[in-house]
């Protein structure tokens, strides 16, 4: 794959238009429409996206062949490194939220390996099946699974219940995971449910940091977070500070060190 990987954020784009063009792709991803087709041909070729004249539409079939577990593997030994670095940020005895995504599972696991080695404890809520799962059971974890609807494929919590029960908490620090982040745009989504507990859950965390591979830089999803500095940190990969990483990209970078955002490179 290349580097930066795009199919993660390539599929979400096209799974939640049904339908997208290779202008749009080009222009939110901040690459070229060659660059675009590329990857749509890797998609297509994993049966998770058909192309079309001009772009590529969502292929219909489980919610879970192209969802949750379709990504899940995908830039795993990455995604491993960045959730024990941003593991190690969290203070023993913390009360932390913990978001939906790929990342934040790896989050939870060292977060657990931490409680675990007696670095702990840790009270961790969590408004995801998955991330819920990897810290089930684990000694010096107190485990708080938050309500809400279950989306089909991503097998995280959202909706209006889920909205009700984070505002009832406060929380040391949101370990937010992020669909994509651009200098225009600030932190943005894919979908408004998404969006909506993220802006709560940053409404009641004294402090926040992202987590996200370097793929989601200088791209634009669907519903704004929050603009930059609603977080003091983020922790990516080490390919963020690539040169050959797109313009876009760069920007952003440039734009999070003006909003006062610290940057960590596992």
């Amino acid at each position: 794959m290349a580097v930066p990987d795009r199919l993660d954020v390539t599929l979400r784009l096209v799974r939640n238009a049904g339908r997208a063009s290779l202008g749009d792709l080009a222009a939110r991803l901040g690459v070229s429409e060659m660059t675009v087709r590329r990857d749509l041909d890797a998609l297509q070729a994993r049966g998770l996206v058909e192309r079309v004249r001009g772009g590529a539409v969502a292929v219909a079939g489980p919610e879970s062949s192209a969802g949750f577990g379709a990504r899940a593997g995908w830039q795993a030994g990455l995604k491993d490194r960045i959730g024990r670095a941003a593991a190690a940020l969290v203070e023993p005895g913390a009360t932390v939220l913990l978001d939906a995504g790929t990342t934040t599972v790896h989050v939870a696991r060292a977060l657990a390996d931490r409680a675990a080695a007696g670095e702990g404890p840790f009270t961790v809520a969590v408004v995801s099946l998955p991330v819920a799962d990897a810290l089930a059971d684990r000694p010096g974890i107190r485990l708080l699974v938050v309500g809400g609807e279950s989306r089909p494929g991503e097998r995280s919590l959202a909706g209006p219940l889920t909205a009700a029960v984070l505002r009832q908490l406060t929380f040391d620090v949101f370990v937010m995971s992020i669909g994509a982040v651009s200098a225009a745009a600030g932190w943005s989504e894919f979908t408004l449910e998404d969006a909506a507990v993220k802006q709560v859950g940053l409404q009641q965390a004294r402090s926040a940091f992202v987590v996200a591979d370097a793929s989601k830089l200088g791209v634009r999803a669907f519903a704004s977070v929050a603009p930059l500095d609603a977080v003091g940190r983020l922790v990516t990969d080490a390919s963020a500070r690539d040169p050959q990483l797109t313009p876009a990209a760069q920007e952003t970078l440039a734009a999070l060190d003006d909003a006062g955002v610290e940057v960590d490179l596992a």
